[in-house]
């Protein structure tokens, strides 16, 4: 457990997260696992910005939110934002994050919406992503305008009180302050390429 707590502070300290109104990184094309594609974040912008949200196959806070997807998506496309999730799990690219694993997943839960592979953690690492998931909503302008969590309860949709993302992406298309900037992300520790 010690080791656990000392790697994910050592690999927190190398790769800083972004901070709120840091322009989105540049990045490399990506293969896409919905579709035969491939793409770079700036190029799947929607008209009032884009959310990337880091995700993985099996881990069990991404298989607990995963509900919420399809309904992030919508408001996301009611507020012209584009959603893309990206899985930079490096490490575990020989097993359940392959990119074959990555196209199943993707077919099994109906993704309407790019699942890039980060093949060696570059996005995650310029991000400063943590966890599966991490949650990062930038503006037109590719600001970032939120970061965090996708709600309070990642158990249960019924038992949500806040729901941070839906907030923030509704303010961002009605072009309002985003009350609740930063939120505490939870999840599980990316597998990222750290050399």
């Amino acid at each position: 457990m010690i080791i656990l707590i000392f790697w994910a502070i050592s690999a927190s300290a190398q790769f800083p997260v972004l901070s709120i109104g840091d322009q989105l990184p540049k990045s490399e094309k990506m293969d896409c696992a919905t579709s035969n594609k491939n793409a770079n974040i700036d190029e799947l912008k929607g008209e009032n910005g884009t959310l990337v949200i880091f995700s993985c196959n099996t881990c069990p806070f991404v298989v607990a939110w995963e509900d919420r997807f399809p309904i992030v998506d919508k408001i996301a496309k009611e507020n012209k934002v584009n959603m893309v999730l990206v899985n930079s799990n490096y490490n575990n690219r020989k097993g359940v994050d392959s990119f074959d694993e990555m196209k199943a997943h993707a077919q099994k839960n109906n993704y309407k919406w790019p699942y890039l592979i980060d093949n060696e953690s570059e996005l995650a690492n310029a991000f400063g992503a943590q966890t599966t998931p991490h949650v990062f909503l930038f503006d037109k302008n590719n600001k970032l305008v939120y970061k965090g969590a996708i709600d309070d309860n990642h158990k249960d949709l019924k038992q949500v009180n806040e729901f941070y993302l839906k907030d923030a992406l509704n303010s961002l298309g009605q072009r309002k302050e985003i009350s609740n900037k930063e939120t505490r992300n939870l999840g599980c520790g990316i597998k990222r390429k750290t050399s």
